[in-house]
């Protein structure tokens, strides 16, 4: 569905900028916070300072159904996952905000938090997801049409952690990655052409968590840096084999949250920082000089990030942290030494990517929305909005593709307009 904000004919300009922009190759994954999972989006000449009332909404798309997942833009359409009764649906719209098709892809998860979590991996016109309950699967990414389905979860033995399924698919050269957990085996690869079984990584014990995954070369090994609820390890991409890993659990020292990961790992230069909420310490680790071994450099419990992610800029960490599952602050700590900078309260924790040289906020519980100049001497914000429509938590991580902001709140998505005309 569409609300219109503006005339006929700059949504037709709008639609058509869009539809220019995405045009060309398909030159790598569009998906989960970014090219590169960083957090980073590459468009540039975008806003530097927003009106008052926030840049110009240009759209505003519903009936997707419940959830949290992020939405994403590839070549010309929207897409994004959300939950409806039992099933998780994927949706996608064209570059004028209409509906082109809507296809249940699996079971939602049915427990706490029940909502699709899941955003999307696409290359090459297939869609790759996961649903809640475990389930990997691919569709064509110009008319929703299955192309396989596995019920990774039941094949291989999972071991689903008690909030279900979170994580959004990595891929390889050739693989989807899949995290099992549990008895049989750690991680898994799934050829992205038909489903089938490419490699398993050894059990270490545990169940699964929620965090996605990243893979970074280093020692000329592609290594897929996985968390599980108990350890965070590395798994060699091209056969499963298992590099090391690194007993976490060991420092959940409540009760409340305890195997809870849930971040995507920072990586730079043979270092990844972890983070999670529930006063679990944020850690530094440094990857052996032969990609086989790993070294915790330092921790700290101020840097426990909940749900929103950490960008990594000028050798400082930006992200909320948790007070507790309602409360949060926003943060600043040296990459190096894990010290803090700055810790600022501002409205509550939340969401946090960038573009431009500049950083997007956008807090869980009221829905406000900023952009901060990153600085490791103060909170240096620029502008702020809100958003009020939509229902729930403000759980979804922003997106912007071709100098449009993407914002979902529940079963909605907003479009601004952040480009520097």
């Amino acid at each position: 569905m569409f609300t219109k904000r503006f005339s006929k004919a700059n949504l037709l300009m709008v639609g058509l900028l869009i539809f220019l922009a995405s045009c060309g190759q398909d030159n790598g994954p569009v998906q989960w916070r970014g090219p590169e999972r960083t957090g980073y989006y590459p468009d540039k000449e975008l806003l530097s300072q927003w009106p008052d009332s926030g840049p110009p909404l240009i759209m505003k798309l519903s009936g997707i159904g419940k959830g949290h997942s992020t939405p994403l833009f590839y070549k010309d359409k929207i897409y994004v996952t959300g939950r409806k009764d039992t099933l998780e649906y994927l949706s996608a719209f064209n570059e004028k905000a209409e509906l082109q098709w809507q296809v249940p892809y699996g079971k939602a998860w049915y427990k706490s938090f029940p909502d699709s979590r899941c955003t999307p991996a696409i290359e090459k016109n297939k869609i790759y997801l996961i649903t809640g309950s475990g389930e990997v699967v691919c569709h064509d990414a110009r008319n929703g049409d299955q192309i396989w389905y596995v019920n990774a979860d039941d094949t291989y033995d999972g071991n689903i952690w008690q909030y279900g399924v979170s994580e959004s698919p990595l891929l390889t050269d050739d693989a989807v990655i899949y995290t099992t957990g549990g008895k049989e085996n750690s991680l898994i690869a799934l050829d992205k052409e038909n489903g089938s079984l490419i490699w398993k990584a050894q059990s270490i014990g545990g169940a699964r968590g929620y965090a996605s995954h990243i893979q970074v070369e280093y020692a000329g090994i592609p290594i897929i840096i996985a968390q599980t609820a108990r350890d965070v390890m590395g798994v060699d991409a091209r056969n499963g084999d298992l590099l090391w890993h690194y007993n976490l659990i060991d420092y959940h020292e409540i009760a409340m949250g305890k195997g809870n990961n849930i971040n995507t790992p920072v990586y730079q230069d043979g270092k990844f920082y972890i983070t999670s909420g529930y006063n679990h310490p944020g850690m530094l680790f440094e990857i052996g000089d032969d990609g086989h071994s790993v070294n915790l450099l330092w921790t700290n419990n101020e840097l426990d990030c909940h749900l929103g992610g950490v960008i990594l800029k000028d050798g400082f960490l930006y992200q909320s942290n948790w007070q507790n599952n309602s409360q949060g602050r926003w943060i600043c700590a040296d990459w190096s030494t894990g010290d803090i900078q700055w810790e600022k309260d501002w409205y509550n924790k939340g969401s946090i990517i960038s573009a431009d040289g500049l950083l997007y906020l956008y807090e869980e519980k009221w829905g406000h929305v900023a952009l901060l100049k990153p600085n490791s001497k103060h909170f240096d914000l620029i502008s702020e909005f809100q958003i009020k429509e939509g229902a729930g938590p403000h759980w979804a991580h922003p997106s912007i593709y071709n100098g449009y902001l993407y914002l979902r709140h529940g079963d909605i998505i907003v479009v601004y307009d952040v480009n520097d005309h």
